[in-house]
């Protein structure tokens, strides 16, 4: 096999590996290995050209953890990212991943990590961006450090939609509130020593705090940890691999017409550290 190499795409997050194909993806024993602990250290791993199809996908993510089943079908891994409504019924509510998040912030433990393919490109618009927030949290003051530990932050469904539709019917409106609102910390203290902020779309406001003093605490915290000098950009080919940790990664899509092509395929590697 051709030897791996990685190179930073950026000071906080992000990192390209080459020398990866799909023979490496599926038979290389310490691959996986080497795999979640190059993506500990980076963040985001971008692997370019390999043209991934569906079961080579769900095939390599069994190998980094437990695939979580988002869908019925041959394929119920994978999940499709795309504003087409006939690939993809809720459709719509992917305008919501327009705007920073981490996934599954409104569950009881989050997603580890997230695989994206890319099978169609938007021709303007579309890259995926990509933020640090153990970065975020390492550069507060000890002050901030201190004020942050002890806070706790309300997350909802209905806060990231909002963001894309603030005006919404009742009938959208009580769809929305169908998925319960989840309390986690703002500091999320993980199991290797490491903290992280959780933050994003999904934060809807501080226990109390008054609303609008805690939204404004919120929203300096994010748009801190999401300086352009902290965002690796990343634009997306035809053939890509796109591999993040969504345990102290923000992420967010770039804007692009709804009648575009662009079609992301998406495996999510299931949690086992609930945020405390």
């Amino acid at each position: 096999m051709t030897t791996v190499t990685i190179e930073k795409l950026a000071d906080t997050v992000g990192a390209q590996v080459s020398g990866v194909d799909r023979e490496r993806l599926l038979e290389d024993r310490g691959f996986p290995e080497w795999c979640l602990e190059t993506l500990d250290a980076n963040g985001a791993l971008v692997f370019r050209d390999l043209h991934l199809d569906d079961e080579t996908q769900v095939a390599f993510s069994e190998r980094l953890g437990t695939v979580e089943l988002v869908g019925t079908g041959d394929r119920p891994e994978i999940f499709r990212v795309t504003l087409d409504p006939e690939k993809n019924p809720v459709a719509e509510y992917l305008r919501g991943t327009f705007d920073w998040h981490i996934d599954g912030a409104t569950d009881d433990i989050p997603i580890m990590a997230t695989l994206l393919s890319a099978h169609a490109v938007a021709p303007v618009g579309g890259e995926t961006e990509f933020a640090s927030t153990y970065a975020a949290y390492d550069d507060l003051s000890l002050d901030e450090k201190e004020r942050c530990r002890t806070l706790r932050v309300v997350h909802t469904f209905e806060a990231a939609q909002r963001l894309v539709n603030p005006d919404p019917e009742p009938k959208e409106l009580a769809w929305w509130r169908r998925r319960p609102a989840k309390t986690h910390p703002l500091v999320w203290r993980h199991r290797s020593g490491r903290r992280s902020l959780v933050l994003g779309a999904t934060a809807d406001h501080v226990e109390g705090m008054d609303i609008e003093e805690g939204r404004a605490l919120l929203d300096e915290l994010l748009h801190r940890s999401t300086r352009p000098d902290r965002v690796y950009r990343h634009e997306w080919e035809v053939g890509d691999l796109v591999i993040w940790d969504n345990r102290g990664v923000l992420h967010r899509a770039c804007k692009y017409d709804a009648s575009s092509p662009r079609d992301m395929h998406r495996t999510t590697i299931a949690g086992d550290e609930a945020i405390r």
